[in-house]
């Protein structure tokens, strides 16, 4: 601790204290306030003069005018290392179950411990020489973490060119012992171990270039990857009502999407939702590796009933682990749940700092702040050539399903894809419940753009005439915009909806989704004959049931072609046309279909 770097309490607001300092005190520089023999965490986040305003990450009972408060002169920040995955920890970087083994059911304040405990042992293997040339970033050697080789990297923050003096054989060492020493250009020696810190707030930027997003992230889910694709590096927001399957889309989407590691950030969920989480995890099946998803999983807890300031560092801890593990060449994806108890936290601290607010009591710069936490997505290629990639997605919270509140709206401005959950498709049990015609997305899926235009035009259609129907009834409505709305509906129970206890309609891979929306786009195509509303509300009705049981089948399988046959046979035997005929008009609109009908 820097001589000097000392202040004592001067007011307190809710979980803000403000300090009056001597020395020099910065912006994000972490304090530390004393309550008895206790330190409570905590940062700053405005200067006046001598006066700096610090947000608290604990409870603030307790504390009164003239307590000590200690500046630390470094900013809030995460430790990276080996060890990572498979960890729970809060906002702060504390590990929470060894947090519970010390303190029990009620964690006690001011209790921190170290994520990466310094008994931690992996096994080096160098892969720098004496004598090299290093920079930040640079390897210096792996060890093996689950699946993943992690490297073991010279430092995000030495700026300089470095060479190698030592470095360490090839054994087993602890996280905290040195196992290189560098020498800068002024001669001096540092010590470099398998640990080191990055703030928080400080986006990693140790690569040589930055990459738009192109390619899909293939999630399984159908009407991601079909309608509202999501690209790697991408980002987008899941907003919804409570209760609409936010948290349960999440969870699907961290098991079958195709991605290394999953880091997951609770900022302010409720506790009920959050418990449910770290309880089924550790049990998940990972399809990638058939052991325990949590091994590739990072959890960032932070619920609701927690102090409020630890949102905004879980967020932010998240999203710097997520940055650490794309320097590695890995595709990482980040689901913050729910940035709406975030920016509510955000609102909470700028009405203490007695700032001006914006719309609904929302900081003025709300927008901003948003902004800044999606930018941090991205595909980075490295020094040595490789790719990795980081892919946020979060959550939004309006309150009672209102998207044109201020958190939803500066979301959409930022992100890249739209999935918005509705409140009438949860009720109708119609999951995922993202809505079709209301979702949008920028990127390119990997079903071609024209056939996924075609069909959303038929759900736009469909939807209008059942619209229609709720006033004049089915017996006004002709027969073929009849035939058009069971088309529609047809679209949303066979593709749309997906069945997450099923084992194989749970998770469709991007070469099925190909097939098989070729396939429903030949059924929507065909002319049928057809002479009432039950004619064809039975024969649609028959033609999808037929088709979830082709869901079920196995890829490829004998079961899968043989439902198939069948689905064609029902098909052509409807059919007011020939097989030639609906393949002549699928080539005329999509120039790149291949011959779909199959004898």
């Amino acid at each position: 601790m820097m001589a000097g770097k000392q202040g004592k309490v001067t007011g307190i607001t809710g979980n803000m204290i403000t300090a009056e300092y001597t020395g020099d005190v910065m912006m994000n520089e972490v304090g530390y306030v004393y309550v008895g023999e206790k330190k409570l965490k905590s940062e700053v986040i405005r200067i006046r003069g001598k006066h700096a305003e610090l947000q608290v990450f604990e409870q603030t009972k307790g504390i009164g005018i003239g307590d000590k408060v200690e500046f630390s002169s470094e900013l809030l920040a995460v430790d990276l290392g080996p060890g990572l995955l498979g960890q729970i920890f809060d906002g702060l970087q504390n590990p929470l179950p060894e947090l519970a083994a010390k303190c029990g059911f009620f964690l006690e304040r001011g209790v921190y411990m170290n994520p990466l405990p310094e008994e931690l042992a992996f096994e080096f293997t160098p892969v720098a020489k004496k004598g090299d040339a290093v920079r930040r970033a640079d390897i210096l050697g792996t060890v093996q973490e689950g699946i993943f080789t992690h490297r073991i990297m010279v430092p995000f923050g030495l700026y300089e060119t470095y060479t190698v003096e030592k470095i360490a054989d090839k054994k087993k060492y602890s996280v905290r012992d040195v196992i290189a020493e560098l020498k800068d250009p002024k001669g001096n020696i540092i010590p470099a171990t398998m640990v080191f810190s990055w703030p928080v707030k400080r986006p990693i930027d140790a690569y040589a270039e930055r990459k738009k997003p192109a390619e899909p992230l293939i999630t399984k889910v159908r009407i991601v990857d079909t309608l509202v694709p999501v690209a790697r590096g991408g980002t987008y927001c899941i907003p919804g009502p409570f209760g609409a399957g936010k948290t349960v889309l999440q969870q699907i989407t961290s098991r079958h999407a195709d991605v290394d590691v999953v880091i997951i950030t609770a900022c302010g969920e409720r506790a009920g939702e959050v418990v449910e989480t770290l309880r089924e995890f550790p049990e998940l099946i990972d399809p990638r590796t058939g052991k325990s998803l949590m091994e590739r999983t990072i959890i960032i807890c932070n619920t609701s009933s927690m102090p409020v300031a630890a949102r905004e560092a879980s967020v932010y801890t998240g999203v710097t682990i997520a940055e650490y593990y794309r320097q590695m060449g890995l595709n990482v994806l980040l689901l913050a749940d729910s940035t709406s108890r975030w920016a509510q936290a955000m609102r909470e601290m700028s009405g203490r700092l007695e700032e001006i607010p914006g719309e609904e009591a929302f900081p003025a710069y709300l927008e901003s702040v948003i902004a800044s936490f999606y930018e941090r997505a991205g595909i980075v290629k490295l020094y040595d050539g490789t790719e990795g990639s980081v892919t946020i997605g979060g959550t939004v919270s309006p309150a009672g399903g209102n998207f044109e509140e201020p958190v939803t709206q500066g979301t959409l401005k930022v992100v890249g894809s739209f999935h918005g959950l509705s409140r009438e498709r949860s009720d109708a049990r119609r999951f995922p419940a993202i809505h079709p015609l209301d979702s949008w997305s920028k990127y390119k899926g990997p079903v071609n753009a024209g056939k996924v235009a075609f069909v959303r035009d038929i759900l736009f259609r469909g939807n209008e005439v059942n619209q229609m129907m709720k006033v004049v009834g089915e017996e006004g409505t002709s027969l073929e915009d009849f035939v058009l709305y069971l088309k529609s509906e047809f679209i949303d129970a066979v593709y749309l909806q997906q069945n997450a206890f099923d084992p194989v309609d749970a998770a469709t891979g991007a070469e099925r989704q190909r097939y098989v929306f070729d396939v429903l786009l030949m059924i929507m195509v065909t002319h049928f004959s057809i002479s009432a509303n039950d004619d064809a509300r039975n024969f649609i009705n028959s033609l999808r049931q037929k088709f979830l049981d082709w869901n079920g089948a196995e890829w490829k399988s004998d079961k899968f072609k043989k439902i198939e046959h069948e689905l064609r046979a029902m098909v052509y035997e409807k059919a007011h046309e020939t097989k030639e005929n609906i393949d002549d008009r699928l080539k005329s609109l999509f120039d790149d279909t291949a011959v779909l009908i199959q004898e």
